[in-house]
């Protein structure tokens, strides 16, 4: 359910509860008005406008939580904001702040946070239309702050953030995911799923220490301004395991070649050997590449089902769908 299906009733719900809660922040402030951002599939973005509060505080960004169903996993608001508040000591801001909170009584009366609005504009120059894209210069810059970022995240120690009780999800467990997601779909859209995870069962490296993985990192999931990131977003399926789970989707999600995009700032994208230099030594990267091809296989070909549902297909999901044999194929290629 997408913000701007919320209708009045949820709308008047949340301008009470967040008069309630804002308070608590920011004693004599008030609530202006609600309206929704588009965007977001496993829960609802908002704007509250306030008064009573600084001008560089208003408005706030809410996420909340889809009515009805229960805040488990991806729809888990005050999980993502647990880990937005864990990360923000390690110097440079990761994750936007998180000013107030609301447990609600779910599933009817749902869970929201509430963010700062964090400047800046989100934009994935491998896959945007050519006239969305940065200057060539902005996107190279981009992507050496975004490994610098990355590195930064994967430094935090989970035990001493406070994130030490999060089960870690082993390389298997990685596998297993998404060789489930693969088995709901119809068999002409799987292709050769079995093949591919059978080779990355049987070459499983040896998993580095954990860390705090965002789960889905990429120029797509951040907000710039000029060369830098201003903040990461999207925390809905962090995790604590091996940092090269989120590494290898980096660099995936870095090259033009994975989902067969022409784009003319192929260019512009750093080398992968530039990346991997500015985050840091790893080893057995390529097999982590492998993986992102697997997982982003079996997210987008979920995406092409969930849209060939609808009453009015997306053409640019669906466009997407010749793709998916191709990144199972990369996959067994980059295992060698």
């Amino acid at each position: 359910m997408a913000a701007s299906q919320a209708d009045e009733r949820l709308l008047a719900q949340l301008r009470d509860r967040v008069g309630q809660r804002v308070t608590g922040w920011r004693p004599g402030a008030r609530v202006r008005g609600v309206s929704p951002l588009t965007g977001g599939t496993s829960s609802l973005t908002f704007l509250v406008d306030l008064a009573g509060v600084a001008a560089g505080e208003t408005p706030v960004v809410l996420k909340v939580a889809p009515p009805g169903l229960a805040p488990v996993r991806n729809r888990d608001v005050l999980r993502q904001a647990r880990l937005q508040k864990a990360v923000q000591g390690a110097g440079r801001p990761l994750a936007p702040d998180v000013l107030f909170a609301d447990p609600g009584e779910p599933p009817e009366v749902p869970p929201f946070m509430a963010m700062n609005l964090v400047p800046g504009e989100c934009v994935e120059p491998v896959l945007c239309d050519a006239a969305m894209r940065p200057a060539p210069g902005q996107v190279r810059a981009r992507f050496f702050d975004a490994v610098q970022v990355l590195a930064q995240l994967h430094a935090i120690d989970p035990a001493a953030a406070g994130l030490g009780g999060e089960p870690a999800v082993g390389l298997a467990d990685e596998v297993d995911r998404w060789t489930r997601a693969f088995a709901t779909l119809p068999k002409e859209m799987g292709g050769d799923y079995e093949r591919a995870a059978k080779a990355l069962r049987s070459s499983m490296p040896a998993p580095l220490p954990t860390a705090v993985n965002h789960g889905d990192f990429r120029l797509g999931n951040t907000l710039c301004e000029g060369d830098q990131i201003n903040a990461v977003i999207d925390w809905e399926i962090w995790s604590v395991g091996d940092p090269r789970i989120d590494l290898g989707w980096f660099l995936v999600n870095s090259d033009a070649d994975t989902y067969s995009r022409p784009s003319t700032f192929v260019d512009a994208v750093p080398p992968r050997s530039d990346l991997l230099s500015c985050y840091g030594d790893v080893s057995e990267v390529a097999w982590f590449m492998a993986l992102a091809c697997f997982k982003s296989a079996a997210t987008w070909a979920l995406i092409v089902k969930h849209n060939r549902r609808r009453s009015t297909p997306q053409p640019q999901l669906e466009a997407m769908a010749p793709v998916l044999p191709g990144l199972l194929e990369r996959s067994r290629v980059l295992m060698g």
